[in-house]
This record gives C-alpha cells, sequence and structure tokens, in this order.
C-alpha cells in the first residue's frame, strides 16, 4: 500500500524534476552544473488563517511545475521516493511550457 502524505497549512509537497545529465548531442554535463531548482506539485496544504479566521489559500495546484530556491525545503522519503516539503511563500514562481 502506497503512503500518501496531506501537507497541513501553507506546505506544499513537490518531487523534483531532474535536469538531464547530458546533452542532445551526447555531451556529458558536469554534475555540479546540473541544478534541481524546479519540481512538480504532488499535493498541496488547505492554506493559512489570517487574523479573522479566513482561510488564505496555497497559490499553486497540484500538477504545476514550479521554481524552488536552491537550499531549502525539508526532504521526506515515502516509498522509496524522494519528496520535498516547502512553504508556499518559499516558491519562486510556476513555470509554463
Amino acid at each position: 500500500m502506497a503512503k500518501r502524505l496531506i501537507p497541513t497549512l501553507n506546505r506544499i509537497l513537490v518531487e523534483k524534476i531532474l535536469p538531464p545529465s547530458k546533452t542532445t548531442a551526447g555531451i556529458l554535463l558536469p554534475e555540479k552544473t546540473v541544478k534541481l531548482n524546479s519540481g512538480k506539485v504532488v499535493a498541496v496544504g488547505p492554506g493559512m488563517r489570517d487574523m479573522a479566521g479566513n482561510v488564505i489559500p496555497v497559490a499553486v495546484k497540484e500538477g504545476d511545475t514550479v521554481l524552488l530556491p536552491e537550499y531549502d525545503g525539508t526532504q521526506v522519503k515515502l516509498d522509496e521516493k524522494e519528496y520535498h516539503l516547502f512553504r508556499d511563500e518559499d516558491v519562486l514562481g510556476i513555470l509554463h511550457d
């Protein structure tokens, strides 16, 4: 049975996208030039509450591809797969095709 994590408050669960390790021409890229700064949103929390008790929804939704900060997030391992938890405000932007 697969585990499913539902983030709390304004947190999002992201699966980082692995960039290619070589170019289309077959040139291998050095490991230090390959950055994991984007990911796919797997799950989102319900959002935070303001002082009046109103829910402030999370700005991203499941399936969005997002730009992430270089050094942030909490690493989570579920069923041998690696994910990262971020706060909604830590996401730098939503990437569109």
